[in-house]
C-alpha cells in the first residue's frame, strides 16, 4: 500500500526528532510504498542534509513552518468578508465555554500525575460534543475557503485575524485570562496561530497528494497530524497518529509562565486542547509509546477503544556484544549516561553517591554525557565543582597521584567510545532524571544486561517492569541505598541484568515495532472503504477494480513489476478478460 508518512521537524533530515524510529520504519516496511510530507524544515537541518532514502520512499515534499513565508496571493472584499467569517468562527469555537477550564499552563500535581490540571492544567472533562464539532466544522470550513482562496498566510496576519481574536475575547464565556488581553498578547497569539495553521495553505490534498495514499502516518501531533484531518477530510484518507512525546504536553511546558503572559498562554492552550481533541475523535488508531502518553490521550478525550500502545524501536545489535559479556563490568562501578542538563538531576546523583562512599568506600561514578546547549554546559560545571568539594582527590601514599572516584567524560574518548562500552563498564547503570519520557538510555543499558537503579518519572516503570529497582525522584538516600544493596549483591545484579535484557529483546526492538505498524496499517486499510473508483474504457464504473488481494503486502499486485506466470487469469491483474473462440465455445 500506498503510505503519506507526515513528520515535524525530523525526517528525512539527518538531525531532528524522530529521526531514527522513521527511518527504521521505512526501512522495515520495504513491501509499501511511502510518501514523506516534511513539516517545519529550518536552516539548520537543511544544511545538515538528508538521510540515504530506501528505494520505497517514493518522493519528498517539504514546508516550512518555523520561518514567516509571504503573504501569498492577495484576497478580495468578498474574499476578505469570508475570511473573517470563518476564521472568526474558529476562534469562537476555541473559546466557548472555557470559563474556568483553561488556566494556561501546566499545574502541580494534576490528575495525570505529570503537572496536568490543577491550577491551570487540563480540565476535568473531555473535550466533546457540540464545542468539538463546532470547532472542527470551524476548522474545515476554513481549510476549503484556503483551497480556494489559494492559501491564508497574509490573511492570518491581518488585522482581520486580530480584530476576530479580539472579538472572541471580549465574548460573553470566554475565560477571565482572555478577557484581559491586550494588543500586544493578540499579536502574539495570531503569530502563534499563523503558524500552526499554516497547513490549511499547502497543496498537499489534491489527488496527486495525500489523496493518492492509501493511509496517513502522522509521526507526532500537531501541525503533522493536521494534515492528516485534512486529508481525512477532503479526500477520506484514514489516519494513523503516533505520539512518542505529547504535543498538547510539549506546548504546555514550552509556553510556561516565565514566557509568555497568562492571557496569551490561556488562549494558545485552548486552540491546542481543541486541535488535540480533534485529532483524538478523528484518528482511525492512535499509537502512543508509553502508557504516560496513552493517559494523556484518554484524558483528552481520545477512545481507549482506538488506542494502541507500541513502544519505540530501538536498535539492538550495538549492545549485543556488552550484553553477552557480564563479565566486563567492574562490580565496584556505577555508571550514569545521557544528556546532561538540569532535568538529570546529576546533583541529586552526587550527593547519593557520597553516601554510598562512605558505605562502600571503593565504589565509583563514572558520568559519560554531554550538554546539549549554554545551560547543560553551566550545569554541567556545576557538577564538577560539586564533585571536587564532595569528592578531593584522593591518593594511596605521599608519593602518589591523588585520583577523584568521580569521573566525566564524554561518548567517543579513549574510556568510551561508544555508548556500549560506556554502559558496559559499570555493574550498576544508574537513572536520576526528575523529567523524562521514554527513557532510551534505559532501555540501551537493559540490552547491555546491566541492573538499573532509575526515578519513578515518565514510562521508567513501564519500562523497567520488575527488572531494575525504582526510587522516588530527588531522594538521595534512596537512591543510595539502592545502589548500594546492588553492588553488595553480585547474584542479584546477575539476575536483574539478565532479566532486563530478556524484556528489552521482547518488547523495545526494532522488529517489535515494525512487526506492530505493519499490523496496525493493514487493520485500518482492511477496515477503510474504497475511496476510489476506477472507469473501464467507455467511462463506466468498473466494480470489483480493487479486490481485497490488492492489498496483500508486496510489489506482486502490480502488473507492471513482473511477469505473470501461465495460469493467472486476467481479472487478478484488473485488465479486462477478451472472449476468444475457445472461451466462447466453452461458453455454449
Amino acid at each position: 500500500m500506498r503510505i503519506g508518512l507526515l513528520t515535524d521537524s525530523g525526517y528525512p533530515y539527518a538531525s531532528g526528532d524522530g529521526v531514527a524510529w522513521c527511518d527504521r520504519l521505512v526501512r522495515g516496511l520495504g513491501q509499501h510504498e511511502f510518501d514523506v510530507y516534511a513539516l517545519g524544515r529550518s536552516r539548520h537541518q537543511e544544511a545538515a542534509g538528508r538521510v540515504p532514502l530506501p528505494p520505497q520512499v517514493r518522493r519528498v515534499r517539504t514546508a516550512p513552518l518555523r520561518s514567516a513565508g509571504d503573504d501569498g496571493p492577495g484576497h478580495g472584499r468578498r474574499a476578505r468578508r469570508r475570511f473573517a467569517e470563518c476564521y472568526g468562527e474558529l476562534v469562537a469555537a476555541m473559546y466557548a465555554g472555557d470559563a474556568g477550564s483553561w488556566g494556561g499552563g501546566v499545574g502541580g500535581a494534576g490528575p495525570l500525575g505529570g503537572g496536568v490540571g490543577g491550577a491551570g492544567g487540563v480540565g476535568a472533562d473531555p473535550v466533546s460534543g457540540p464545542l468539538a464539532d463546532r470547532f472542527g466544522s470551524a476548522l474545515y470550513t476554513l481549510a476549503a475557503f484556503a483551497r480556494e482562496a489559494g492559501g491564508l498566510p497574509g490573511a492570518l496576519r491581518s488585522d482581520t485575524a486580530v480584530r476576530a481574536l479580539e472579538q472572541a475575547c471580549r465574548a460573553p464565556g470566554a475565560p477571565h485570562a482572555a478577557r484581559t488581553a491586550r494588543v500586544s498578547d493578540l499579536l502574539t497569539v495570531a503569530a502563534h496561530l499563523e503558524r500552526a495553521l499554516r497547513p490549511l495553505s499547502l497543496d498537499w490534498y489534491g489527488a496527486d497528494g495525500l489523496g493518492a495514499a492509501d493511509l496517513c502516518h502522522a509521526t507526532t501531533g500537531g501541525p503533522a497530524a493536521l494534515c492528516g484531518l485534512l486529508a481525512r477530510h477532503f479526500r477520506g484518507v484514514p489516519l494513523l497518529v503516533t505520539e512518542y512525546g505529547v504535543h498538547l504536553r510539549t506546548h504546555y511546558l514550552t509556553l510556561g509562565p516565565d514566557t509568555a503572559a497568562p492571557a496569551v498562554r490561556a488562549l494558545l492552550a485552548a486552540f491546542h486542547r481543541r486541535l488535540a481533541a480533534e485529532v483524538y475523535r478523528t484518528a482511525e488508531l492512535l499509537t502512543p509509546g508509553n502508557a504516560h502518553t496513552r493517559r494523556w490521550q484518554e484524558r483528552c478525550g481520545a477512545d481507549r477503544a482506538r488506542i494502541r500502545t507500541v513502544h519505540p524501536g530501538m536498535d539492538a545489535a550495538p549492545f549485543a556484544e556488552a550484553g553477552e559479556s557480564p563479565e566486563r563490568a567492574d562490580p565496584d562501578t556505577l555508571v550514569w549516561v545521557g544528556r546532561v542538563g538540569a532535568d538529570k538531576d546529576l546533583v541529586s546523583l552526587l550527593h547519593a553517591f557520597a553516601e554510598v562512599r562512605r558505605q562502600r568506600p571503593t565504589a565509583r561514578l563514572r558520568i559519560v554525557g554531554t550538554p546539549v546547549d549554554a545551560e547543560g554546559a553551566a550545569y554541567l560545571g556545576h557538577c564538577r565543582a560539586l564533585a571536587a568539594q564532595l569528592f578531593p582527590d584522593e591518593a594511596d601514599g605521599a608519593h602518589a597521584v591523588g585520583d577523584n572516584p568521580v569521573s566525566f567524560e564524554e561518548t567517543g574518548g579513549p574510556q568510551t567510545p561508544t555508548p556500549a562500552d560506556a554502559y558496559a563498564a559499570g555493574a550498576v547503570v544508574v537513572l536520576s532524571s526528575v523529567v523524562e519520557g521514554f527513557p532510551a538510555g534505559l532501555v540501551e543499558s537493559m540490552f547491555c544486561g546491566r541492573a538499573t537503579v532509575s526515578t519513578d518519572v515518565g514510562a521508567v516503570v513501564e519500562v523497567i517492569g520488575g527488572t531494575g529497582l525504582v526510587v522516588p525522584p530527588r531522594n538521595p538516600r534512596a537512591l543510595a541505598e539502592a545502589c548500594v544493596a546492588l553492588l553488595r549483591d553480585p547474584e542479584r545484579r546477575e539476575r536483574l541484568g539478565a532479566a532486563a535484557r530478556a524484556r528489552a529483546l521482547e518488547l523495545f526492538s526494532v522488529e517489535q515495532n515494525i512487526a506492530a505498524f505493519h499490523g496496525l496499517y493493514l487493520e485500518i486499510v482492511a477496515h477503510s472503504p474504497v475511496r476510489r473508483v476506477v472507469l473501464d474504457a467507455s467511462g463506466e464504473p468498473l466494480p470489483f477494480a480493487a479486490p481485497a488481494e490488492s492489498h496483500v503486502p508486496g510489489h506482486w499486485t502490480d502488473p507492471a513489476a513482473r511477469v505473470l506466470p501461465r495460469g493467472v487469469p486476467g481479472w487478478a491483474t484488473g485488465t479486462p478478460v477478451r472472449a476468444t473462440a475457445s472461451t466462447a465455445e466453452a461458453a455454449r
